[in-house]
């Protein structure tokens, strides 16, 4: 049934127009969005009220704010997926990387085990340097507080400890620092054995080896090292020398070869050894001759084994004409008897300890 409105006839026919017009919008309305979406960089968009087609314009701050996002999406998403890639798969450096540090570690390993071998052998040099060389040449050992000591002070291997295998790495290092160490030490001590080694005949000439007086028939030795009666006071005392009875103006001579380091006293002193003389033999060994009736050096004089270097008395603290002898080494008194091996055989020498071992009243 046709309803007819009273309307206009131009409003009539525009209304018509416009109904037509949509129904052919809404035929090709999907053919327009694609005609749209191909256009040129402009955007448009149709407004139903005007019936046409509006250009869409965008501001400057929505496009930044656009790009942002998407470079920040962007970014984010190729941080995933290399953290992703290197998680799971590694590259063909990392790989060669990772093989050349598992190569690394097995030489340092190698190397710590290399080290404790070498310490074994630089052990063995040292107990035969301290307790055979030096014992020949008459030499101090070097103490093992010396040859030990470590590494004091700020932390010398901090820059190590960042390394994955940290331990190795300073363990390895520290053992290679001590063992360099103990090689310079042990290659100066050997230096010190090699002028040893040169100077040995010298030193040989230096060291007390002979008796100071003539003693053929070893009639003269008197007290011996060690603890003794004092002929004066009474009391036991050490005696630090070895004495030799003979009547006054006997020869006294140097033992050994060496330097006159003095001669002290007077023939009126009534204490200690009266006069005596001091031999500087070098080497840490000093020979003292006590009692003397006259001096036959001078103070810096040369002497040799066998110089006569005065002549046996009275003098001081004595109660008869004899030779009070001493030998020290580097310091300390030790006892004279065993450095008489150039005058006397075996049987000789043990004549002289025995009479020498008496411990009855000394001669001073």
């Amino acid at each position: 049934m046709l309803v007819l409105f009273p309307i206009g006839k131009a409003r009539f026919f525009q209304r018509l127009a416009k109904l037509e017009y949509l129904r052919k919008f809404d035929t090709n309305q999907k053919k327009n969005h694609k005609i749209i979406a191909v256009m040129t960089k402009a955007k448009y968009k149709f407004n139903q009220e005007t019936l046409s087609y509006e250009k869409v314009t965008i501001s400057l701050f929505v496009k930044l704010k656009r790009l942002l996002t998407y470079l920040s999406s962007t970014l984010v998403l190729a941080v995933l997926m290399a953290v992703v890639f290197l998680q799971y798969y590694e590259s063909p450096r990392m790989k060669v990387l990772k093989k050349e540090n598992q190569r690394l570690l097995t030489q340092y390993d190698l190397m710590y085990k290399d080290l404790g071998s070498l310490e074994n052998v630089l052990d063995d040099i040292q107990q035969r340097d301290n307790n055979l060389y030096r014992v020949i040449f008459e030499a101090e050992p070097i103490p093992s507080s010396i040859r030990k000591a470590g590494f004091g002070g700020t932390n010398r291997y901090s820059q190590l400890e960042s390394f994955s295998n940290s331990e190795l790495v300073t363990r390895t290092a520290k053992k290679l620092d001590i063992l360099s160490k103990e090689a310079y030490i042990q290659s100066k001590s050997y230096d010190d054995v090699l002028k040893m080694a040169l100077n040995k005949e010298k030193m040989l000439a230096s060291i007390p080896a002979i008796m100071p007086v003539s003693n053929k028939d070893m009639t003269r030795i008197s007290s011996g090292f060690g603890f003794r009666i004092h002929p004066i006071y009474k009391i036991l005392k050490f005696h630090e020398g070895q004495d030799f009875t003979a009547p006054t103006g006997t020869e006294v001579y140097a033992t050994g070869d060496g330097v006159i380091e003095g001669t002290y006293g007077n023939k009126r002193s009534k204490v200690s050894f009266g006069q005596w003389v001091v031999i500087d033999h070098g080497y840490g060994y000093k020979t003292l001759y006590g009692h003397l009736s006259a001096f036959n050096v001078k103070k810096g004089q040369k002497v040799k084994r066998g110089d006569v270097i005065g002549y046996i008395g009275n003098t001081g603290c004595s109660v008869g004409p004899h030779l009070h002898y001493e030998v020290h080494k580097d310091g300390r008194p030790v006892d004279p008897a065993f450095y008489f091996y150039k005058d006397l055989t075996p049987t000789e020498y043990e004549k002289m300890i025995a009479i020498a071992s008496d411990t009855g009243q000394a001669l001073d």
